[in-house]
């Protein structure tokens, strides 16, 4: 690990301030960073802890939703009595995403900011755009088992490995930021995450010099909620597929959908045509052919990861079948 040097600062504007220097990272949990850096992936000159600030509450909101400051550990999220009654499709994915351990140290905005899992992003001496812009991608000719099959191109091919992201975007959640002036702004994670494109360096919408503070969840919508993941061990593995589901349903016909899918893209993804195409719909297989048709159109195999089609739609037939059932 190189050299670097630490500041802990004093509130979200400071840190703010110091992190638009070149080579300065904000650290909290630390739980991707500090792996990271032992890599020589990331190398940062600075860090500046953020630990101090006052952003570690969960607290309601006017509207009837909640707001969940940036330093909230995952663990205490999962375990908040209003969050396990409220929002279970988010605790089952937090449970779902890490041990224990690491679910005690890891932080609401470090979750949303964490990197891939690329093998080749992790390998400094394997081409990444991700990591060295115009070096290419060793992925899209490699072994990419875990790899993206919706919204790729050709610079870069890897996924977001948050579960806690994927809930979050099933339930329209709001991202606050501040900026080195004390400016705040509220991002829709719809669009806080980004697609590669030709810049896949380039992951969130995030400003330099802009923080997270907090994330803000609507009131809960109504509906059956359900966190699937599909993964290549049972323990603390990242997924290949997963789905956060929230089906409003009776009488056998579905009134909405939520879907929200994790392993498939460079972001959580979430397609308005399968949703549409569910809304209304009677509840049985035809309909969730249907629907796993309209997710899929457009998805593109690389080799090893072609297996991801045909897993994401027996993976979203089951999840609605469970959702759905009287």
């Amino acid at each position: 690990m190189n050299a670097f040097t630490y500041q802990r600062a004093d509130s979200a504007t400071q840190a703010a301030a110091a992190a638009i220097k070149p080579g300065v990272k904000i650290i909290a949990g630390g739980t991707n960073l500090l792996d990271l850096m032992k890599l020589q992936v990331e190398t940062p000159s600075s860090l500046v802890d953020i630990n101090r600030l006052p952003l570690d509450k969960i607290e309601e909101t006017a509207e009837g939703g909640l707001r969940i400051g940036a330093l909230v550990r995952n663990s205490d999220l999962a375990a908040d009595p209003r969050v396990r009654q409220r929002y279970g499709v988010l605790s089952r994915a937090l449970l779902a995403g890490a041990s224990a351990q690491l679910r005690n140290k890891a932080t609401t905005g470090g979750n949303l900011l964490q990197r891939t899992r690329c093998y080749y992003f992790y390998d400094v001496t394997k081409p990444c755009n991700k990591r060295n812009p115009g070096s290419g991608c060793a992925a899209l000719g490699g072994f990419n088992r875990i790899h993206a099959i919706l919204g790729t191109s050709d610079h870069c091919i890897a996924t977001h490995p948050s579960d806690m992201a994927v809930a979050m975007r099933a339930l329209d959640a709001n991202v606050e930021t501040v900026d080195r002036e004390g400016e705040a702004k509220v991002i829709p994670i719809a669009e806080f995450h980004r697609l590669p494109g030709t810049t896949p360096q380039v992951e969130t919408s995030l400003k330099p010099g802009e923080i997270i503070t907090a994330v803000t969840l609507p009131p809960p919508p109504p509906g059956v909620q359900v966190y699937r993941k599909v993964r290549d061990r049972a323990s603390y593995a990242f997924a290949l597929v997963s789905v956060a589901a929230i089906v409003d349903s009776t009488r056998g016909r579905i009134r909405s959908a939520r879907l929200a899918f994790g392993g498939l893209a460079h972001r959580p993804w979430r397609d308005a045509g399968t949703e549409q195409r569910l809304a209304n719909a009677p509840a049985n297989m035809a309909t969730f052919h249907t629907a796993a048709n309209a997710l899929l159109e457009g998805a593109r195999g690389f080799g090893s990861n072609d297996f991801k089609i045909p897993l994401t739609q027996r993976t979203l037939h089951s999840v609605l079948a469970e959702t759905t059932r009287a």
